[in-house]
């Protein structure tokens, strides 16, 4: 019910009143924006209830912030004009107070800011949040309403009667309060709204990879768009994930739903992808178990969801965690991609041509598994060769689908844009923000493109070792050798020593040779010196790859995984892989089909940074 008094006798004017609030019911706070609402509380008030009227706001509603009450008990802290309105001028006109040299609040132009003067009833009204009624000369009649919402004031709403038109009276105030009342719920729901959309987007961001990310092999441009403000921000993300051997995992995903908890769900996903990929499993398995981990987390908040993904008959399926994804695993020495998609769309691929004619872009066809969180179904892969010069771009469907197209309709466009002469990555993506009309901002968009490069073939170094003692020497003579051919003698004694022990490791454990010379681990060089000779368990490969960084790589056919431990003083041995993790930037270890590889990683030189730890100093701080 409204608070504005009747009076007897003005029935015209109690429907007018009425009519002025059912109104505003339908018009105002239609949409979540600031600067709309305030623009549907003028549109509402002029010139039924007044002849001019503005709007200013607390800049921290702007921000989705609380009002900050205790800075400004006078009623003096400055505001921001959001909106003005008049059916008697094309634009403000002076109520007539003045703030001592400042500007007239009353001459501020929508956008700008001001602040009222102490003691004047503007300020007044903010102080002690009830309407203040202003009598003038050329404006005849002034109402300053506080806007309050949830026991806050957001602002101040002004509206002005000129002369030849009624002062406001009692009614007039209730009813002006009443208006201003309704659109602060408003203006405070989008405030909130506007504080939810900051946050979600803030984790968002925090979340997504830098602007360049960089990956052996592959030149890669990326783009993240945001829905616009009037639409709750998505869980939309991509990543680019260095693996062991200058592999790298380009990922894209999409988390169905809006808000923080589409956005909390995208980051917890993100995370658990970035935990598998650097388990190195396939890209299959990823997908099998990022979807074991949705469905974890989509379990009913009572406690009946379970493992199988579906809840008890009284959960809230709001709660259910679904998201696509496709998960793709590039090699630089091979060329090949392998694909695995859980319901995404596919990737686009445009090969390169050998006369530079047009190229044309492909869809590929990757096996579109069910989405993440709902199971039941196992993932495929997808193998692909990507020649030098090609392109991959991998999307989301904010980027191809909205109300203004369909779906078709954006796979078609997209391919276009991507389709034509060679062209600077950068100036791929903005071409293809540009066609595809993305400013429609209904959702969230991710684009990621990864040009083919591979790495040169005077870059790897791969070699297959017999199963025998011997060929510790050898591998240690090869990575010599090599190194010198790139101009990296500094880091010889390094890789010569770390090589050692990796072979010496693949030889003992994942060949079945079962002695070594005591001390650190490595072999003699010579067969029969303690070492019985290795029986037909296959080979050893050796492989080293120069690209940002020195990566080695030791195959075997031994499926124990190496363990770190902690020799003790009077141990012989054990510490091969101590001296593996002091003196490299990075180590660890992978299944393969036939085995294992064991790899290590070493910072290149660079002018100006110190040289790489002495390889003999580091073994004798082991003793």
């Amino acid at each position: 019910m409204s608070d504005i008094p009747a009076e007897a006798g003005k029935p015209d004017d109690v429907r007018r009143a009425l009519a002025l609030l059912n109104a505003a019911g339908a018009r105002i706070g239609n949409s979540l924006d600031l600067d709309t609402t305030a623009r549907e509380l003028l549109d509402v008030a002029v010139p039924q209830f007044c002849d001019l009227a503005s709007v200013d706001l607390y800049p921290e509603v702007f921000s989705g912030e609380d009002p900050r009450v205790a800075d400004g008990l006078d009623g003096t802290r400055p505001l921001r004009r959001v909106a003005f309105a008049s059916a008697v001028s094309d634009g403000p006109i002076t109520l007539g107070h003045h703030t001592g040299g400042a500007p007239d609040p009353d001459h501020v132009e929508p956008g700008g800011i001001h602040r009222y003067p102490a003691g004047s009833p503007y300020a007044d009204a903010l102080r002690t949040a009830r309407v203040q009624r202003v009598t003038g000369t050329l404006v005849r009649s002034t109402l300053a309403v506080p806007m309050v919402a949830r026991g806050r004031v957001l602002g101040l709403v002004q509206f002005s009667r000129t002369m030849g038109s009624e002062p406001f009276g009692e009614r007039d105030a209730a009813l002006g309060a009443e208006l201003a009342a309704r659109a602060a719920v408003c203006v405070d729901n989008a405030r909130l709204y506007r504080r939810e959309h900051e946050r979600a987007l803030i984790l968002q961001r925090s979340l997504l990879p830098p602007d360049d990310p960089e990956a052996a092999g592959l030149d890669i441009a990326c783009r993240y768009l945001p829905g616009s403000t009037a639409s709750e921000v998505g869980g939309d993300w991509f990543d680019v994930i260095e693996l062991p051997g200058h592999r790298t995992a380009l990922v894209v995903g999409d988390v169905m739903g809006r808000g923080l908890r589409a956005a909390v769900a995208m980051g917890e996903l993100r995370t658990a992808v970035r935990t598998l990929a650097l388990l190195d499993l396939e890209p299959a398995e990823v997908l099998g178990a990022l979807d074991e981990i949705a469905r974890g987390l989509g379990a009913s908040r009572d406690g009946r969801g379970g493992r199988d993904g579906h809840c008890g008959p009284a959960a809230d399926l709001s709660e259910v965690y679904l998201a696509t994804c496709v998960y793709a695993v590039y090699d630089p020495v091979t060329r090949r991609c392998t694909f695995a998609n859980a319901g995404h769309l596919p990737p686009v691929l445009v090969e390169p041509r050998d006369d530079g004619g047009e190229q044309s872009a492909l869809l590929l066809e990757v096996p579109r598994g069910v989405p993440l969180g709902v199971g039941g179904e196992p993932f495929e892969e997808t193998e692909v060769e990507l020649p030098d010069g090609a392109l991959l771009a991998l999307y989301t469907d904010g980027l191809v689908e909205s109300r203004h197209q369909s779906l078709d309709e954006g796979l078609q466009a997209l391919r276009t844009t991507l389709s034509g002469p060679d062209r600077p990555l950068e100036d791929v993506c903005d071409e293809v923000l540009g066609a595809l009309e993305t400013h429609h901002g209904e959702d969230d968009i991710a684009l990621l493109l990864a040009r083919i490069q591979g790495l040169p073939a005077d870059s790897v170094g791969d070699w297959r070792l017999p199963a025998e003692p011997r060929s510790v020497a050898r591998a240690r003579d090869l990575t010599r050798r090599l190194l010198a051919a790139w101009d990296l003698e500094d880091l010889a004694d390094t890789a010569e020593l770390l090589v050692s022990e990796l072979v010496t490791n693949a030889l003992r454990h994942g060949m079945g040779v079962s002695s070594a010379q005591p001390g650190t681990g490595a072999l003699p060089a010579q067969p029969g010196v303690g070492v019985p000779p290795a029986g037909p368990r296959g080979e050893i490969r050796l492989r080293l790859l120069l690209d940002r960084t020195l990566v080695c790589e030791v195959w075997d056919s031994g499926l124990v995984q190496p363990r770190r431990r902690r020799a003790r003083d009077t141990d012989e041995g054990g510490r091969g892989l101590q001296l593996v993790d002091l003196l490299s930037s990075g180590w660890g270890s992978r299944r393969t089909p036939r085995g294992k590889t064991v790899w290590f990683e070493l910072a290149l030189p660079r002018e100006g940074e110190p040289k790489p730890p002495d390889s003999a100093e580091a073994l004798l701080s082991m003793f």
